[in-house]
């Protein structure tokens, strides 16, 4: 009894300190592919496999009672702490090659996720790529401000250089 407190306690505090929450169902997936998959996305979460009963209970104590209909047949969860993006596409590229796994659903910023919604979050680009392009669209625009704000100044510069020449070319 002492075993399953401890196991409900350890997998409340997983639940409340992650990010994101994905489920999935690994009924015939051997020892050394869920070894594969855990360190496909190590990097930004923990996949955990415990008894239904025991993470159901520890879900709800966290104040998740969403999932509760995902916690039938074998379970396993991925508890994020990085990037959930990153997750989700690690999640269904190893789907790719080995169809037993599948995502259930999970819980992402407060709202549950259906598995097509988990499918629709590994399509996201990267982080990394967004923020990369929101800096590009930010620079391009400075870049277009700086211009125009420019503009007026190099088009008094060059009327004053026409001018020049002009009252040069009626001085000779």
């Amino acid at each position: 009894m002492a075993t399953k407190d401890a196991t409900v306690v350890d997998l409340q505090k997983k639940f409340e300190e992650s990010n994101a929450v994905l489920l999935t169902e690994y009924r015939g997936l051997s020892v050394g592919q869920m070894r594969e998959l855990r360190n496909g996305i190590r990097e930004h979460a923990s996949y955990a496999v415990a008894k239904n009963t025991l993470t159901k209970l520890a879900a709800n104590k966290a104040g998740i009672t969403e999932l509760d209909e995902h916690f039938t047949g074998p379970t396993a969860v991925a508890f994020i702490d990085g990037d959930p993006v990153a997750v989700a596409k690690g999640l269904r590229d190893f789907a790719k090659a080995n169809p037993q796994l599948v995502v259930k659903g999970g819980y992402f910023d407060g709202n549950p996720l259906s598995a097509d919604e988990v499918k629709k979050l590994a399509d996201l680009e990267s982080r990394e790529v967004l923020l990369a392009k929101a800096a590009a669209a930010m620079k391009a625009k400075l870049f277009s401000a700086a211009y125009m704000f420019s503009a007026p100044a190099l088009g008094l510069a060059r009327a004053a250089g026409a001018l020049r020449d002009k009252k040069e070319q009626s001085d000779q």
